[in-house]
């Protein structure tokens, strides 16, 4: 199956790049060429703050090019190790560069629901220092593995190289799967957003600290009787991490549960995650204890890099997996 299969009409979204304005001072200077979000329905986000993607354009039927930036401080994803843009941003910023590709090149309406199925980034450090101004971002995305469900895309891999000042900072990917209101109604059950569950109670956080944080509102564990076990903690009051109501755990929820174990195990109040890798095997629901362990794998890297695996069980079931490769920086 390949991408042409679903292409579609480029919606009548005005783009930013490149786009100046007419409008003159007295002197008959133009203003300066001015630049905006994607439409943030495209990506699923509630909040334009919230949105990382500035602008994007197909190359050719399995080739784009997405615009992007990184701010300087944000709110949760804040600068890691002494002064590196946290690489969770870009896994956020693939999860929307997916939904952004599904809706307005391969035209999956809005309303329809997404998956990430797994999801990986793999950072240089050298390019990842927070500079002067927000990080700029040319990210080189190229499709493949596309699914169909009768004449609708139901699926898609990309494959993506994040280029700062034309350097390689990070390379990674992700897979995704769409559904019709309809088909994830029948896979959810009663756990859809209005349905007939009952979210547990939120339970104590860990220490911020013990966990890489500064503030205990973004603690996504809750301690155990044992140090590399945890309960999920999910607030759906979290601004950034519950951005909008949802019926289950975000994936990036679990990608911060993983971040979070992994500076408990390796006893590192700040690290960098130079490769994250996830997979997602079912929905994280909100009203059953999910339980996150951690454990620290032999070995160290040429460049003293630690790796931890870190899952998460939900009534007996593996939900997720993930491995976070820790390095030196910030020690």
């Amino acid at each position: 199956m390949t991408a042409t299969t679903f292409r579609v009409e480029r919606p009548s979204i005005p783009s930013s790049r490149g786009r100046t304005w007419p409008h003159t001072s007295p002197a008959g200077l133009s203003w300066p060429t001015l630049t905006s979000t994607v439409p943030k329905e495209l990506v699923h986000r509630s909040a334009v703050a919230e949105v990382m993607l500035t602008d994007w354009e197909r190359e050719d039927d399995t080739r784009f090019r997405v615009a992007a930036q990184w701010p300087r401080g944000h709110s949760f994803f804040t600068p890691v190790a002494n002064g590196y843009h946290d690489p969770l941003i870009g896994c956020e910023t693939i999860r929307q560069i997916g939904l952004l590709l599904g809706h307005a090149e391969f035209g999956v309406p809005l309303g329809h629901q997404f998956s990430v199925c797994d999801i990986n980034i793999a950072v240089r450090p050298q390019h990842l220092r927070v500079g002067w101004a927000p990080a700029a971002l040319d990210i080189e995305v190229t499709c493949t593995e596309m699914k169909s469900r009768g004449r609708n895309l139901s699926g898609l891999r990309l494959e993506t190289v994040f280029r700062r000042e034309g350097h390689i900072v990070a390379t990674g990917g992700g897979s995704f799967s769409c559904m019709t209101p309809g088909v994830y109604q029948r896979i959810r059950g009663n756990h859809t957003l209005y349905g007939p569950w009952h979210q547990l109670p939120l339970v104590s956080p860990a220490a911020p600290q013990s966990v890489g944080r500064m503030s205990p509102m973004d603690v996504v564990l809750s301690p155990t009787d044992e140090p590399t076990r945890w309960q999920l903690r999910a607030d759906t009051r979290h601004p950034v991490l519950f951005e909008h109501a949802v019926d289950h755990v975000p994936g990036m929820v679990l990608l911060e549960a993983a971040r979070q174990a992994t500076a408990s195990v390796l006893e590192r109040s700040s690290y960098l995650p130079l490769d994250v890798a996830a997979n997602f095997k079912r929905y994280t629901e909100l009203d059953s204890p999910c339980m996150i362990e951690a454990e620290r794998l032999p070995g160290r890297g040429p460049d003293d890099e630690e790796t931890v695996l870190v899952t998460g069980h939900q009534d007996g079931e593996l939900v997720f997996d993930a491995t976070v490769v820790a390095g030196s920086h910030g020690v």
